[in-house]
């Protein structure tokens, strides 16, 4: 991945790296690297922000949508299910629910939900407090238009290799 960045690029996530480096606890200002691939763009958020930056999709957790698949694992068939949900919730929003997963699932999100937005928060404080040289999360974006995921790697400076895992 370093590889395919200009000098410049490199320089600065270099920069974010050994800056992370002089962090001595874990915080909500630790950097995040977003690299958007179709642009050759690379900039550095925090963690605080990183959830506006990147909005990771919810959709699959809508209350409505949580009951109905909580009730489907008891056993009860899908039309019985549907049917305590809208009384539940109103048929409306158990609707406006599906819509809006659906809408998501259509137009695609690059993979990146709400799980692996917190998957990455847990390990990027996992590892800060286990490794030196802490890895600085790469988050490679998607290409528009491609069903490709959003993927995530370590960046563990520029004399190090990158490691790739498929998150």
């Amino acid at each position: 991945m370093a590889e395919t960045l200009t000098d410049r690029q490199q320089r600065q996530l270099q920069g974010w790296f050994e800056r992370l480096q002089t962090l001595e606890a874990w915080s909500d200002a630790c950097p995040v690297v977003l690299l958007d691939r179709a642009w050759l763009r690379i900039q550095a958020v925090p963690v605080a922000q990183l959830a506006s930056v990147l909005p990771p999709d919810a959709t699959a957790e809508a209350p409505e949508l949580v009951h109905y698949r909580q009730l489907l694992a008891t056993g009860l068939d899908p039309w019985t299910v549907q049917q305590k949900c809208w009384h539940e919730f109103g048929a409306p929003a158990c609707c406006q629910a599906l819509r809006r997963y659906w809408q998501v699932q259509e137009c695609g999100n690059h993979g990146w939900d709400l799980q692996r937005y917190l998957d990455l928060l847990l390990e990027y404080r996992r590892r800060f407090g286990l490794a030196s040289p802490c890895p600085l999360p790469v988050l490679v974006l998607a290409r528009e238009g491609q069903r490709e995921p959003h993927q995530l790697d370590w960046f563990l400076g520029l004399s190090s290799a990158m490691r790739h895992t498929c998150a």
